[in-house]
């Protein structure tokens, strides 16, 4: 049954019912030491005090575990730092669904345009790339709301059916010099006045787009247009005219085609 230490580290406690064992093993010898008995924590963790044993076994091999008698173990710092790292992981993956999966399919935060009341049915629809909610079930999506709001507020809302209707938005990109290349000085500004009056938003990336928008005698809605930032803009249908320095330009673009988020890059140089 005995495994190099590596081998034990190679996935986590997520991934290897294995390591999930010697997880639990390693917890309850903690809470335990140095008076370890094995059928109690076989008792607490579900399994047989033979197999208690064999992990033991395999622990005191790759130096996570010190028998120092009959029925007498400590962790060893090995074993803590093992137990550390896999707390971390499971403590990132909680946060994870408590956070991004559970409260994001429980609750949603709208903007309400007319009064609601808790308890109340609304309808839902994406405007200038904010949700909205409106007393009522006329819509094409629905949601309950679980706070009481006055127009321009936020609320809250879950239980959603249907499906809020409306179009993805998409980006225009100016790839703007670094400044040795000419920065903003070689971008045409009425060309990048002309492509904002187009757009719902406009983003700069980088000190070379920012004086690129300055020039055109634009004010940037984002004055650090994170990848980010752009992508979800143009998921909530806005379209987005993007100013980006060319040594940020890419990381721009690929997470727009990892979300299959359509965008094209126009030359905007100086004639």
């Amino acid at each position: 049954m005995s495994r190099d230490a590596g081998d034990a580290d190679a996935s986590g406690v997520l991934e290897s019912k294995r390591n999930a064992t010697r997880y639990q093993i390693l917890v309850e010898i903690a809470e335990r030491q140095p008076a370890v008995s094995q059928q109690e924590i076989a008792d607490a963790i579900g399994v047989t005090s033979q197999a208690v044993s064999d992990y033991l076994q395999d622990l005191i091999e790759q130096g996570q575990v010190d028998k120092q008698g009959r029925g007498r173990y400590e962790v060893t710092k090995e074993g803590v730092d093992w137990l550390i790292s896999q707390t971390d992981e499971l403590r990132s993956f909680v946060q994870h669904v408590s956070e991004d999966v559970i409260g994001e399919v429980e609750i949603e935060t709208a903007i309400a345009t007319t009064e609601i009341s808790e308890g109340e049915t609304v309808s839902l629809t994406m405007q200038d790339g904010v949700l909205r909610a409106m007393a009522g079930s006329a819509g094409s999506a629905t949601a309950v709301a679980v706070t009481d709001a006055e127009p321009g507020r936020d609320v809250g809302v879950t239980n959603f059916e249907g499906v809020v209707d409306y179009d993805l938005g998409t980006v225009t990109a100016v790839a703007v010099p670094r400044v040795r290349e000419g920065g903003s000085a070689a971008v045409d500004a009425e060309t990048v006045a002309d492509l904002a009056a187009d757009h719902d938003l406009i983003a700069a990336a980088g000190t070379e787009a920012l004086a690129a928008a300055d020039a055109a005698d634009i004010d940037p809605d984002v004055r650090f247009g994170t990848a980010p930032a752009v992508q979800e803009a143009a998921t909530k249908g806005l379209d987005v005219l993007l100013l980006a320095a060319t040594n940020v330009l890419s990381s721009h673009t690929d997470k727009l085609r990892d979300q299959n988020i359509g965008y094209e890059v126009v030359d905007a140089k100086r004639a």
